[in-house]
């Protein structure tokens, strides 16, 4: 698991390789990665916006962004967390991702950014 706390605000990920849907005889590695949000504040926050760093090993970075996660903008009150998984194709099955959610509390009109820590992503059939 890889965790970080930004301005009392927890977030863990949890890579996992997707065998199901990967065909590594056509470059192409799935890998879903777990998220929880954790509010360890004394104020309600929003998730308004995400903003994600892709590395692929050989092919470069690609930055994804777009306003809220899964289609949704989370309120999470405080101790409580938003849980979703995702998941991203990689061609070289070795890579990385970060990035950053944009959330405001629920009383105010100025948002913060929260990190997204940086995780590995591995395809174990490259492992051997």
């Amino acid at each position: 698991m890889f965790s970080k706390t930004t301005f009392q605000i927890k977030v863990s990920v949890i890579p996992e390789y997707d065998i199901k849907n990967s065909f590594p005889s056509d470059n192409r590695f799935v890998f879903k990665y777990h998220i929880t949000i954790e509010n360890l504040s004394q104020e309600s926050i929003v998730v308004l916006r995400r903003k994600w760093l892709i590395y692929d090993v050989g092919f470069g970075f690609t930055e994804v962004s777009g306003n809220g996660i899964i289609g949704l903008t989370p309120e999470i009150e405080p101790g409580q967390q938003f849980t979703y998984f995702s998941n991203v194709m990689l061609r070289s099955g070795v890579g990385s991702m970060s990035g950053k959610y944009f959330v405001k509390t629920s009383g105010d009109d100025v948002g913060f950014e929260i990190d997204i820590p940086r995780f590995n992503l591995l395809a174990p059939v490259l492992s051997n």
